[in-house]
């Protein structure tokens, strides 16, 4: 009897130690697929358009110099396209920050006030709406499209970036998020400790309820952010004029050149400098993140 536990021990322990092991091997094989793509898109960045279509290389070249001068100044001129694309990448750069971060502030801003609302409010309505946010959380963008550009097209926004700004009030996701995050960090004492001091709501909100929700916020502003900023099938059926050109599209418009025009050097240089405000939002926020969890961790 002693032996036949000490052996179902040792098996349960031995299958406990496999299924480790398998774990970390395929979360290995993920991280390198992930970080392999990545590495590519480096390496062809520092190479010619000739070398790339020559074939693969592991090692990286030295045209990055190159690459980016034909991002910033043969586009921009359009000597390489003959005046094809017209819009510069510095100011698809600007496009797409300032739509990026125009939703962005309107996605968590709004989406934090919808929450509070509903979280600490006691309505009739209150369990209604939170089921019908729930609802449109589960129909997906490409479906309300086709009514989105037709009321664009009635209201005459098409070419504007309101479409692309606007919508980002109602992001559902969002909001279900920081609804969840709420209920675990936002008691109703401390609102109501506020409210019995004096404090008027919009006060409340702005210095006690956005300050303790600010790991969740931070999270939230790095999804919207890095949505917004490679959106491209919105963008591409609301945009028609080449001063509204925003990166994706630019991106797009490049691959779709004839192949005496294509430059892939010059594409790979264009994608690893739209991947660098990405990095630093997601750094910047990053550190909210922490900050914000470790505050939570002492007491007293």
């Amino acid at each position: 009897m002693y032996r036949g536990e000490n052996k179902s021990v040792f098996w349960s322990k031995a299958f406990m130690v496999g299924r480790k092991i398998f774990v970390y091997f395929v979360l290995a094989i993920l991280t390198f697929l992930c970080l392999f793509t990545v590495y590519v898109l480096l390496i062809n960045a520092t190479r010619a358009n000739g070398q790339i279509k020559h074939g693969f290389s592991a090692i990286p070249s030295v045209h990055f110099g190159t690459n980016v001068y034909k991002v910033f100044f043969s586009v921009a001129q359009g000597t390489s396209f003959k005046g094809r694309y017209n819009t510069s990448f510095v100011r698809a750069m600007g496009n797409s920050a300032f739509v990026a971060v125009c939703s962005t502030f309107c996605c968590v801003y709004f989406s934090t006030i919808i929450a509070y609302g509903i979280h600490m409010y006691r309505f009739k309505l209150r369990n209604a709406a939170f089921t019908f946010i729930l609802v449109i959380m589960m129909i997906p963008t490409q479906v309300s499209t086709t009514g989105f550009v037709a009321m664009c097209y009635k209201l005459k926004w098409i070419d504007h970036f309101f479409p692309l700004i606007l919508p980002s009030i109602a992001a559902p996701v969002t909001f279900f998020y920081i609804k969840q995050y709420m209920e675990s960090v936002l008691p109703f004492e401390m609102v109501e400790a506020a409210r019995v001091d004096g404090a008027g709501e919009i006060r409340i909100f702005h210095q006690i309820v956005l300050p303790v929700m600010k790991p969740a916020i931070a999270v939230q502003v790095i999804f919207a952010f890095v949505a917004s900023w490679n959106n491209y099938f919105v963008p591409q059926l609301l945009l028609t004029s080449s001063d509204k050109t925003t990166v994706p599209i630019m991106i797009k418009k490049l691959y779709n050149a004839s192949d005496g025009k294509k430059d892939f050097g010059m594409i790979n240089a264009v994608l690893v400098i739209s991947v660098l405000p990405l990095i630093v939002v997601y750094f910047f926020f990053s550190r909210y993140i922490m900050k914000g969890l470790t505050l939570g961790a002492v007491k007293g």
